[in-house]
């Protein structure tokens, strides 16, 4: 994979280049000491993948990936020595199209291949999504649901450029929306707490993890919290699974849109968001061969249009909406 480099921290290039050693097949094809170097360099040269750092002069890593994926888009990934600390940061990036996050790998501390484990696994992952490897058919499961009840249920998934869409679409709905809502986002199970923290200040809704165990309810908005998947039981309840382990995609939204169409009791609602990739797409059609209302996020809105355009490809979307038009149906369907 040809990757680049953006980071103002000598040792911190260094020890990202120490870690990318572990793996022969990668190589770094030019480094960036600051945002504005980054975007004229890529512009020249596009690589696979970007490391971008956060804090650095002339122009910071949030400014730097909006410009670069409105200009000669790839994948990006934050590479930070304080996750905690640019929590907020770290999300403005992945509302522009920044796909994870990872710490700096340190250097002389430890095992070194083991300190470059981390980054080395991400960037395998994001390889198999570049690479379009993610495109599987799946076998519908065997439709369970009881059409009787009248629960409501929003199952939301996104990627690339969702913390910025799910902010939008989340403000648009009121603290007393009547359907229960479960968002899947693509994001290190290390940043979902602060995710739901950040989206619960900046939506006033109440946003936290889904626990184990627990129902989808009215006047709560549950965040998949873990690197495994999360699906609906037929109970109803909520269950973290390590499987399907070859699921590259981790939280998987094909998986929770799937449990949705075998098991949800009631009225649902399936809405893909802006990301790289096609998970959720499979997923979304099989919620619409349910009977389901299931929309996705039109190109126009989305900071990556890809899984977005992957479900509307195999007819999976009922509606393609503008991301600002999406809580104004919801609303509609699901009024007080």
């Amino acid at each position: 994979m040809k990757i680049a480099i953006v980071n103002d921290m000598p040792m911190a290039v260094e020890a990202l280049r120490r870690a990318l050693a572990f793996e022969p097949a990668h190589q770094v094809i030019w480094v960036a000491s600051n945002g504005a170097e980054a975007v004229q360099r890529c512009a020249e040269n596009t690589p696979d993948l970007i490391l971008m750092d956060l804090i650095m002069p002339v122009m910071d890593g949030v400014e730097a990936t909006r410009r670069i994926m409105a200009e000669t888009p790839c994948a990006i990934v934050i590479v930070t020595v304080d996750r905690q600390q640019n929590v907020h940061r770290v999300f403005e990036a992945m509302g522009h199209g920044a796909l994870d996050v990872v710490d700096t790998p340190a250097i002389g501390a430890g095992n070194p291949a083991e300190a470059a484990a981390p980054l080395l696994r991400k960037i395998m992952n994001i390889g198999w999504l570049i690479g379009d490897k993610g495109n599987r058919v799946r076998s519908a499961p065997s439709p369970l649901r009881n059409s009787g009840s009248r629960q409501k249920l929003v199952a939301i998934g996104s990627s690339a450029g969702g913390p910025a869409a799910l902010e939008v679409l989340l403000k648009g709905l009121p603290q007393d929306f009547s359907a229960a809502i479960v968002l899947v986002q693509h994001v290190d199970q290390v940043f979902a707490a602060g995710m739901a923290e950040w989206l619960s200040s900046a939506s006033g809704l109440n946003v936290r993890l889904a626990l184990e165990g627990e129902p989808p309810q009215a006047g709560t908005v549950l965040l998949a919290g873990t690197n495994h998947h999360i699906r609906l039981l037929k109970n109803g309840t909520l269950a973290y699974t390590a499987e399907p382990v070859n699921e590259i995609y981790r939280p998987s939204i094909d998986v929770f849109f799937e449990s949705v169409a075998s098991y949800w009791n009631g009225d649902a609602v399936g809405v893909l968001l802006t990301g790289m990739g096609r998970d959720g797409a499979q997923g979304l059609k099989l919620m619409r061969q349910q009977g389901y209302l299931t929309i996705a996020q039109d190109q126009n809105s989305s900071a990556v249009y890809g899984m977005p355009k992957a479900a509307a490809a195999i007819d999976a979307a009922v509606e393609i909406r503008p991301l600002e038009k999406i809580a104004p149906r919801l609303l509609e369907i699901f009024p007080k």
